[in-house]
């Protein structure tokens, strides 16, 4: 044990020390100090930061604390030197009364991490309480007729302190008439008396004055005395005697008043008065004794009166006396034990101290959240506690120290599954029937960034038309976080790359709070059909966590492009077309044609034409197919025909507004013989040549017809499982050309224009396949026509 006694000499101090250490290493990891009880102000009691092995550095940054229950602030630590010491006065007395073991007990707690440590100060007595008589004198009235050896029996006194302290011894005053009979067993009889060594002769000494002292064992010797006062008288010879000088009862705790404890008897030897028995409480009976206690003055039962309380009290010690009613009364005495029985009557009680509150979801199992204290007033079995959880729930409890438990996490928290926990701990104790007593701890479980940011679909589909405004609205994109919080705090961003040759954010942006997407320029069919690109979802939390969403935006075609007109050769312009016609050509020979070309898709790429009327109001004799472009005679040309022909051909689209052109034919009739060679050559072979490109037209429109609803038909599967299979980043391959089926009574042909049209990522511009009425030069020969023509067919073959 480590005194504090500030006399004892530095050896003393480390053999004390050592004891200590051996304590510390022996005690499950409990500290003892001993302190004696009335030290002074600042007394020191022990190192305490240096015994529990905590630096002095930390105990402030690790909120170091004490704490003792019902203890005040009797003992404090200086946390500058990590000394414990005495901070008020402490008597032992008061504290634990006349108990053999009296300590304070104390938790210290420190934080990051969580330890608690339980220290034990033993509070040691000190000689500080003399020994006490109930009263100051007593009166005893003795007959002469006493014979010798006589005991009279005495009031002994009591000492406050405990062990040798409390240990007295007695000595009478020099007198030639008694002697002190103290023996030093059975203490609760106060066998203590004195014994007639000389006959008395009232005559010669009525009165006798003795002084009797009590002293104890400690260091110093305390002392207390009484001073008797002896009156010798005559006559009545016989004292009440009872059966026997001590009595043990056992009395069950809580009885209802008037409950019998004994009944006790006395018999006096002499007659009338001076045999007729009064019963009465020994003056020196406490007034708590006379509160709980009643006797009979004349039947000697002695009943229960006031509530009989084992914690309170555990045994009385009554003092009876039988006094006859003689002129000069005598008196006989005896003790009444009463052992008072427990019962289980005081169900434990919990204390929870909150330390850990509230938990993380990310805690680790054993991480330590409450501290709990139960306790149990009864003793025995009725003061066995043991404590139990509701069930279902990832906490334990764990013994820590006697009546001590740490409520600990068992098993990981999901703070999205459960956010909060009602736990109750039970304490029971093992009485019959058990008592018990419940606390409830609510544990608040706080939240981590584990869940990412998550999108209904992985996959969004949005259409906007070509030419929108910059900065309309295309969509709308959110995504869902189950934390809570900052953690759930989600910003929405592009995940950028390059679109072409630009940047995805000159295209597109997206607003970080409300997750609306914004086209920040016009978008142009022709240019970009398909826009596909990722939007990012970032929650607040540390680390952030996120994740992204695929988003196709399809440009929607709008009639903005008016028909072009194609040069009339491979090397001329874009003037008007010129054509050489024999006069001799009969009614529906074609003479010329037409070509033009939409950059739009669909409808507004489809073709019509119509041959404006001359400005002079003259019938021509031409006509232009509506959906080919071809010019043909609508009779026999004839001398009266002007030389010179000049026809205006107006191509017009079918969109809404309706786009045209205008292209300019000029026809020069010349006779036969006038006629290039070339020209002659080609007619012969033209029926040949004609008949060789019906067969191509007629494959050509077979085949892209199948094809074109085979586009149609996988466009539409396409679109409706987009949603169930993941995106492929980046992925981008050559476009499939886009057909358009003018009419029926149309031709196909193949556009070699090249231009970027769907654009998901980065990669080469995907090729448009265009389709537009034949514009087939009128040359000279109709073979060159077929070879042309076939030069497109496998131009349409490559593609697919």
């Amino acid at each position: 044990m480590v005194d504090s006694n500030p006399g004892d000499s530095g050896n003393c101090s480390l053999l004390l020390l050592l004891i200590i250490l051996t304590v510390w290493e022996t005690g499950s990891g409990q500290v003892h100090y001993s302190v004696p009880e009335e030290a002074k102000h600042g007394a020191f009691v022990g190192r305490i930061a240096q015994d529990l092995g905590l630096e002095l550095a930390e105990l402030v940054p690790r909120l170091f604390r004490v704490a003792s229950k019902g203890r005040g602030d009797l003992l404090e630590v200086n946390l500058q030197n990590g000394i414990l010491f005495v901070n008020s006065r402490i008597d032992r007395e008061e504290l634990c009364g006349r108990s053999a073991e009296c300590s304070i007990h104390l938790e210290v707690v420190v934080e990051r991490p969580l330890q608690v440590f339980h220290v034990e100060v033993e509070v040691k007595d000190i000689n500080d309480h003399p020994p006490l008589f109930p009263r100051t004198q007593k009166n005893l009235f003795i007959s002469e007729s006493r014979p010798l050896d006589f005991r009279f029996p005495l009031e002994g006194a009591s000492d406050a302190d405990i062990g040798e302290n409390s240990l007295l011894t007695y000595r009478l005053s020099p007198n030639e008439y008694f002697s002190l009979d103290a023996p030093t067993t059975d203490e609760q009889v106060r066998a203590l008396g004195l014994v007639l060594r000389k006959p008395l002769d009232r005559e010669e000494a009525p009165e006798i004055f003795l002084v009797l002292t009590a002293t104890d064992g400690g260091k110093p010797e305390l002392t207390g005395s009484v001073q008797l006062h002896i009156t010798v008288l005559d006559a009545n010879d016989n004292a009440p005697a009872f059966d026997r000088t001590l009595y043990a009862v056992k009395l069950p705790e809580n009885v209802p008043n008037g409950t019998l404890v004994i009944k006790l008897n006395a018999s006096d030897s002499d007659e009338d008065l001076n045999g007729d028995i009064l019963y009465s409480f020994s003056s020196d009976v406490s007034p708590d004794v006379k509160s709980k206690f009643y006797i009979d003055p004349i039947s000697g039962e002695i009943l229960a009166i006031g509530h009989i309380d084992f914690e309170e009290t555990k045994a009385y010690n009554i003092r009876v006396e039988a006094i006859d009613r003689g002129y000069l009364p005598l008196a006989g005495h005896c003790t009444v034990t009463v052992e008072v029985m427990d019962a289980n009557d005081n169900a434990p009680e919990l204390t929870v101290t909150s330390l850990s509150l509230p938990i993380s979801e990310d805690a680790q199992p054993g991480t330590v959240i409450t501290l709990i204290k139960v306790s149990d007033r009864d003793s025995g079995a009725n003061g066995q506690v043991t404590c139990s959880l509701t069930p279902h729930v990832p906490f334990k409890l764990v013994s820590t120290f006697k009546n001590y438990y740490s409520l600990v996490l068992d098993s990981a928290l999901d703070r999205e599954s459960v956010a909060d926990y009602a736990v109750v701990v039970t304490a029971r104790d093992r009485g019959s029937p058990p008592l018990s007593a419940t606390a409830s701890v609510s544990v608040e479980v706080a939240d981590v960034n584990d869940n990412a940011p998550t999108f209904a679909q992985p996959e969004y589909t949005a259409f906007v038309k070509e030419n929108n405004p910059p900065g309309c609205h295309i969509f709308t994109v959110s995504a869902r976080d189950l934390d809570a919080q900052e953690n759930a705090l989600v910003s929405y961003s592009l995940v950028e790359r390059r679109v072409g040759e630009r940047a995805l954010s000159s295209y597109v942006s997206v607003h970080a709070e409300s997750g609306k997407v914004f086209a920040l320029q016009p978008l142009d069919h022709e240019e970009l059909e398909l826009l596909q690109f990722q939007v990012s979802a970032r929650d607040a939390g540390v680390p952030p966590l996120g994740s992204n969403v695929t988003l196709q935006v399809f440009v929607l075609d709008e009639n903005d492009n008016a028909p072009a007109l194609l040069p009339p050769g491979a090397g001329g312009g874009g003037g008007a077309v010129s054509q050489l016609v024999s006069r001799s050509v009969g009614a529906g020979q074609v003479v010329a044609k037409v070509r033009a070309v939409d950059a739009d898709s669909g409808y507004n790429a489809w073709l019509s034409y119509e041959l404006q009327p001359a400005a002079d109001g003259a019938r021509s004799p031409f006509r232009v197919g509506l959906y080919t472009g071809e010019i043909s005679t609508t009779r026999a040309l004839d001398e009266a025909d002007a030389p010179r022909q000049r026809l205006l051909v107006l191509v017009k689209d079918h969109g809404e507004p309706v786009l045209a052109a205008t292209a300019t034919v000029l026809l020069s009739l010349v006779d036969n013989g006038q006629a290039p060679v070339a020209f002659s050559r080609a007619s012969s072979g033209s029926h040949r040549g004609e008949t060789a490109l019906v067969d191509v037209n007629v494959y050509l429109i077979i085949a892209i017809c199948a094809v074109s609803s085979l586009l149609v038909l996988t466009l539409l599967l396409y679109t409706a499982l987009r949603c169930s299979e993941p995106p492929t980043e980046g992925a981008r391959a050559r476009g499939k050309p886009v057909l358009v089926c003018s009419s029926t009574v149309g031709s196909w042909s193949h556009s070699q224009q090249r231009r970027p049209r769907v654009c998901s990522g980065e990669g080469p511009p995907k090729t448009d396949l265009m389709a537009f009425s034949p514009s087939l030069p009128q040359g000279p020969s109709s073979a060159d026509k077929v070879s042309l023509k076939k030069f497109y067919f496998q131009q349409f073959k490559n593609t697919f």
